[in-house]
């Protein structure tokens, strides 16, 4: 291995690792500042990154060190397959010596939640949720990359047609087992160039989050409010069941987010989508459009934790205040854009999360609080769009069991 690589990737190690910011984030800065930087030294390098961030409690017990560069060894060694022969040429005799010894401990008994990849605290919390079985089965399936999940833009192309394109063109892709829309390619092909996604055929999206828009149902020439749109994933599955028939409001709070939806709605096809920046929940765009609305999604800012194979660095970044405090704003946001639906609509509420701080105890208090909603059926309306997905009352996605993102999802209808 050139010793360019293992430099690379230790500098990486040390952009990344302070996680004062978004891993993603972060790894994006890195390459733009070594813009000379081939496409498969940044593949290598981003695929280091992201599995020292998915191992990183257990590699730096064993290592016993902060160091990147000695990190990026041991990463490459215990996560990446790598022999100490083939990284010899970039190493010290130092190295090669702390290497040997590292290799010694690899298998040394850890404790639990070391050993899980989780901080202390979160551990403890899925203990106390999920039981022993449960939260091994969650802790395993967090530490696995995540496959490439895609939807077929209804609108442009059928999933039978996407599917042979795509094996024609050499991807290794079945169909998602639940969203009819879905499918999932292996590996991690370069996907943005290809003529199906530039033209906005098809779309990167989890399965789960496909799921979610199901749950909204919005049909034709309704007014339906993505309420947290993000760069809005969402929101162009709910204009593709809305046949861009309608109004459809993207909200969100950071105008950088609408400006990425942007292409992504030039490509889709859509032409019912607004996207509109709101200085917080109770703005006056919103204020303007209560009790009109058909049916709202809040898909709320959550600690992530449903999204752990994708964003390794959020069981670091993520502390036990955080979730106090993003309960508080998930409630009041749900209080908020409960008062844009009107009688007989709907709100759907949706988090990427597996606690239930962000997620029952949210759903009940709201309804404790607003009489004139009741909980819907999740399982039904699923039932009703073809797709054979029982969870109980509430959209209960578990990565481990229907390998995609963790998702909860409730839906809240206004009866009064």
């Amino acid at each position: 291995m050139p010793p360019g690589r293992v430099a690379a990737l230790a500098d990486a190690i040390r952009t990344v690792a302070p996680l004062d910011a978004p891993a993603d984030v972060r790894l994006h800065q890195f390459f733009r500042a070594r813009k000379q930087m081939g496409r498969q030294d940044r593949a290598f390098v981003a695929e280091g990154v992201f599995a020292f961030l998915r191992h990183k409690r257990s590699i730096e017990t064993l290592a016993a060190t902060q160091d990147p560069r000695r990190l990026a060894l041991a990463t490459l060694v215990r996560e990446m397959g790598k022999s100490v022969r083939e990284i010899d040429a970039a190493l010290s005799v130092d190295e090669r010596e702390w290497l040997a010894a590292f290799k010694s401990r690899i298998a040394t008994p850890l404790p639990e939640a070391v050993a899980a990849e989780l901080p202390d605290w979160l551990w403890d919390r899925l203990g106390e949720t999920m039981g022993a079985a449960g939260r091994e089965a969650f802790a395993r399936s967090a530490r696995e990359p995540a496959p490439l999940d895609l939807r077929v833009n209804a609108l442009k192309a059928t999933r039978v047609d996407a599917l042979a394109q795509l094996r024609g063109d050499g991807y290794a892709v079945e169909p998602t087992p639940y969203s009819p829309w879905g499918l999932r390619v292996s590996g991690r092909p370069a996907l943005a160039q290809h003529p199906w996604f530039v033209d906005g055929s098809i779309e990167v999206q989890d399965e789960g989050s496909q799921l979610v828009a199901f749950l909204v149902a919005p049909r034709r020439g309704e007014m339906v409010v993505d309420f947290c749109a993000g760069a809005g994933g969402k929101t162009l599955a709910l204009g593709v069941l809305m046949r861009s028939q309608g109004r459809l409001y993207a909200f969100d709070t950071v105008d950088k987010r609408l400006q990425n939806l942007k292409p992504r709605l030039a490509r889709s096809g859509l032409s019912n989508v607004h996207p509109q920046l709101i200085a917080h929940e109770r703005d006056t765009k919103i204020k303007r459009l209560a009790g009109k609305v058909d049916r709202v999604l809040v898909d709320a800012p959550c600690t992530g934790t449903g999204t752990l194979r994708r964003n390794p660095d959020l069981k670091w970044r993520n502390q036990p205040v955080d979730v106090a405090e993003l309960a508080a704003k998930q409630a009041a946001i749900l209080a908020s854009a409960a008062t844009l639906v009107k009688p007989g609509g709907r709100v759907v509420y949706a988090t990427c999360s597996v606690l239930p701080e962000e997620n029952e105890r949210i759903v009940e208090a709201f309804l404790a609080a607003h009489p004139g909603f009741g909980l819907g059926d999740a399982t039904a309306e699923l039932a009703r769009a073809g797709i054979p997905l029982a969870t109980g009352p509430t959209l209960v996605l578990s990565t481990a069991t229907h390998g995609c993102d963790a998702f909860y999802a409730a839906i809240l209808e206004r009866v009064k």
